[in-house]
């Protein structure tokens, strides 16, 4: 199975813990301290995929560390990560749990590209019609990028809409390229003036 299938699966089952025990967004909150130690302090990411060090102190070390910060059915679910020597997977388990929070609030995230800093209101205002377009919460991640000229490129999953001023200027570039006069004549450099 590729990682993303197998972090899915893990998510998965996570997911379905969470209903029955102590509830999803107490799971999520768990699993990001998890990552969050991940990312943050690499001695932790190295001690718990170094083959060097056997699962059993991991374990221990792991029950020390967040016994008391995370829910008990989520350390059983890390010890058993380790028991399946997916523990390089749980950034990835995480992300796929926290899709799957998503989809179960009708949240969806959205990446939202514009020319300038956009003011608060304007993100309302865009996450307003994001959310009546998509049928979903939308969640934007606004990104400045100068070179769009203008206007926004919206990219919700596999969809773009593009409405930048850089796509329509292209866009009128290559219809005038291609449109002739009347008579059939493109115009040249030399019969313009």
């Amino acid at each position: 199975m590729r990682d993303v299938t197998v972090a899915r699966n893990y998510a998965e089952t996570l997911f379905t813990l969470a209903e029955r025990h102590e509830g999803i967004e107490v799971y999520e909150r768990g699993i990001e301290v998890v990552v969050r130690l991940l990312d943050e302090v690499p001695g932790f990411r190295l001690f718990l995929e170094t083959p060097r060090i056997g699962a059993s102190q991991k374990k221990e070390v792991l029950r020390k560390v967040l016994g008391e910060v995370v829910p008990k059915n989520l350390l059983y679910f890390l010890l058993v990560t380790l028991d399946k020597r997916r523990q390089r997977l749980l950034r990835d388990i995480a992300r796929e749990y926290h899709s799957l929070v998503d989809d179960h609030h009708g949240r969806t995230h959205v990446e939202v590209t514009v020319a300038r800093e956009l003011s608060d209101e304007s993100i309302q205002e865009i996450t307003k019609r994001l959310s009546k377009l998509l049928g979903r919460t939308a969640i934007p991640h606004v990104r400045v990028k100068p070179h769009i000229l203008g206007g926004v490129l919206v990219r919700a999953g596999d969809t773009i809409y593009d409405g930048t001023l850089r796509r329509r200027m292209e866009s009128m570039r290559r219809g005038l390229l291609t449109a002739e006069l009347p008579g059939g004549v493109l115009p040249t450099a030399e019969s313009t003036s």
